[in-house]
């Protein structure tokens, strides 16, 4: 009999264990967000908007037309009970459209955005950053970087985001330290940077709005296996980190627990998720590498 106490106990205990870690804790619900920049299932973004609607928001989802062509972006927004709208994030107008529909949709002001988008005509034809197209640089800073500030002065002017709503930009270690074949997409990411600190406080003092950036590990995603050596450097970084790389999917985790009430005094920050590389400067592993060479 004592027996069977027992492994019906145990039975009880694996039954709870199982539902407290397969069931969403509903750390977002009630909350209404934009998402931009979910191209395909490789995407932080598209990983975000999964784990966001699992946990209760609701949100729009966001991409350039062309990237929209190029991507997967309508089975997510099924998948997710979302709609899409259409945006060049370097158009004032269409920023505009987005952020006044969105507000529509949802039915009131919103309460996260995430800014997942950048791109380098540069790095993307292989120039060297000693030589660039300052065409396609200037393309670079306004998509990449350019776009946060406008997105974040038009929910400003429109007084769109709730008091203690929260803004996260993604961004790389490559906006303090130089990784040569980052090339000019560094200049991008310091820039984005420099507008969530500077945004940051404004719209904090005024509104209690918070925005940061997250700088996360070397990541599999369309736009980062464009970079030259990536395959290689993600190795690389992989023996450099205590912890290894940062999955997407923990930089979701990390995105959505930013987007909730358990961070509401955080603000203005780059706050690094990458398994400790931004704070090793060398590994045993690393060193056994060369000292086998």
């Amino acid at each position: 009999m004592q027996c069977k106490r027992s492994i019906y106990s145990h039975c009880i205990i694996f039954v709870m264990y199982y539902k407290i870690k397969t069931m969403a804790n509903n750390i977002l619900k009630g909350k209404k967000g934009i998402i931009f920049g979910a191209l395909n299932s490789q995407s932080i973004a598209w990983k975000v908007a999964e784990l966001a609607h699992a946990e209760g928001a609701e949100f729009v989802l966001t991409n350039a037309p062309i990237a929209m062509r190029m991507g997967e972006i309508n089975e997510l927004a099924e998948k997710t009970n979302s709609q899409i709208i259409p945006a060049d994030a370097t158009s004032n107008e269409d920023l505009e459209n987005l952020i006044t529909k969105s507000q529509e949709i949802l039915g009131g002001k919103l309460d996260f955005v995430l800014h997942s988008i950048g791109m380098s005509p540069n790095v993307r034809k292989g120039k060297h950053y000693t030589d660039l197209n300052h065409d396609w640089y200037s393309k670079t800073l306004d998509v990449s970087a350019t776009s946060f500030h406008k997105t974040l002065q038009i929910c400003k002017a429109q007084d769109a985001i709730s008091e203690w709503g929260s803004v996260v930009a993604l961004t790389y270690i490559a906006a303090q330290r130089i990784f040569p074949d980052y090339g000019d997409m560094a200049d991008a990411k310091s820039l984005l940077e420099s507008i969530a600190r500077s945004f940051g406080y404004h719209y904090g003092s005024a509104k209690k709005v918070r925005i940061n950036t997250i700088s996360q590990s070397p990541t599999v995603t369309t736009a980062g296996s464009g970079v030259k050596g990536f395959d290689e450097f993600i190795n690389y970084s992989e023996q450099m980190s205590p912890l290894g790389n940062a999955s997407a999917e923990a930089c979701a985790e990390y995105c959505v627990a930013m987007f909730s009430d358990y961070t509401r005094y955080v603000t203005m920050q780059n706050l690094f998720h990458d398994g400790g590389f931004s704070a090793t400067g060398v590994t045993q592993q690393v060193i056994e590498k060369f000292g086998n060479e």
